[in-house]
């Protein structure tokens, strides 16, 4: 006799990611022969650069291909410890290697931090619309996710009125996240610190997922809480190289954090995945540590990203009534649907224009759809033009 499958409380309530559902549907539907725009991948689409590929291949051939320590090999710790001692300017001791974790990619840095730090009946803010991994992670950790709705007059993006509003006695903690996705908006460096600056009078943790900060469009990197929080012993500042670097396959992330949060995740770690891939490692220290190459390799991705940006920019401003969020950085455009409704137009631009988008219910603002331009400038000027057609249909 079988018995029907049963999920445990641990995962009954998971929703399976809806940007990778958006992206295994258009594949399906190109394997069934229709051709199809994906404009809903959150990756970009540039070959890995050449001198991260050789090093790759030099680290194999030196033998990097055994466990290292659970929390990343040193080198790679130190560069991005440096890079966090730079930020903060010498306000206060340097940043070490002991409070910098590698993982698996920045989603598992991510869950790491909200696990070390959040549990039952903590509340945790999130800026809505936020990524969709957000609630889950929260959820997993068996705290409570409170969505706290960006200010439209602000690109969407919260401010500490706002977050106030929303905090409770039980608030312990927010998740940040600039450049934004699923909008592109980019916090600024002063209204960074005026939401540290609440987290810290507050007493709660602030978690900042900073993995698109390098792609921006203000001529330089995005601000970083680490630029701007007066202290730093409450915050967890999540980054990799998947983004910026086109590395999204070698699945390296990390956090700078307090040594005791550091040491908390690299016990959980320990449990899980044990160290990120080795060869992985010895990639991204050469991607942060190359940097007369990585800067020109980045500001090329950065230049062909603005690019694609104008010229989508150009094509959807033949819709007078588009409500947009002016995108500043990551590689999204964010819309509010017609008739308000992002799921029913999302699958109509699929389903009859062959052009794949996110939904904006995923990012908990279910009014308005998520188109990528990380896609060749020729699909994604294809897709505006489908927008527009869609728009009017």
């Amino acid at each position: 006799m079988s018995h029907p499958f049963v999920p445990s409380p641990n995962v009954a309530s998971i929703k399976e990611s809806a940007t990778i559902a958006v992206s295994q549907r258009a594949k399906a539907l190109r394997a069934a022969g229709r051709a199809i725009i994906d404009l809903g991948a959150g990756e970009p689409d540039f070959d890995t650069p050449t001198f991260i590929l050789d090093a790759t291949k030099a680290a194999l051939d030196a033998g990097a291909t055994r466990y290292t320590a659970v929390e990343g090999i040193l080198p790679l710790r130190e560069a991005i410890a440096a890079e966090a001692t730079r930020r903060r300017a010498g306000r206060e001791a340097a940043v070490t290697a002991g409070e910098v974790v590698v993982s698996t990619g920045s989603k598992q840095s991510l869950q790491n931090a909200t696990f070390a730090l959040f549990g039952p009946g903590d509340e945790v803010l999130l800026p809505v619309p936020s990524w969709v991994s957000y609630v889950e992670m929260v959820g997993l950790a068996r705290a409570t996710a409170v969505g706290v709705p960006g200010d439209p007059a602000r690109g969407l993006k919260v401010t500490p009125a706002l977050l106030e509003q929303y905090a409770t006695p039980r608030t312990r903690g927010l998740m940040l996240n600039s450049p934004t996705n699923p909008t592109g908006a980019v916090y600024t460096a002063e209204e960074l610190r005026a939401i540290t600056d609440l987290a810290a009078s507050r007493g709660w943790w602030v978690i900042s997922d900073e993995i698109y900060a390098r792609i921006a469009y203000g001529g330089a990197e995005a601000p970083s809480v680490l630029d701007v929080a007066a202290q730093r012993d409450r915050l967890v500042v999540v980054n990799g190289v998947a983004k910026a670097y086109a590395m999204t396959g070698f699945r390296i992330g990390w956090t700078v954090a307090p040594r005791a949060v550091s040491q908390a995740m690299t016990a959980l770690q320990s449990h899980t995945t044990s160290n990120a891939a080795t060869v992985s490692q010895y990639a991204a220290l050469a991607a942060l540590t190359r940097t007369a190459e990585a800067d020109a390799a980045v500001g090329a991705m950065v230049a062909e990203f603005a690019e694609r940006r104008r010229a989508a920019r150009a094509i959807l401003a033949e819709i007078p009534s588009l409500e947009l969020v002016e995108p500043e950085g990551a590689f999204y455009l964010f819309f509010k649907a017609p008739a308000g409704d992002g799921t029913a137009f999302a699958t109509r631009l699929l389903e009859h224009e062959g052009v794949a988008v996110v939904p904006g219910a995923a990012f908990g603002t279910p009014e308005w759809v998520r188109a990528s331009y990380a896609a060749a400038r020729s699909d994604v000027e294809a897709g505006m033009r489908a927008i527009v057609r869609a728009w009017t249909a």
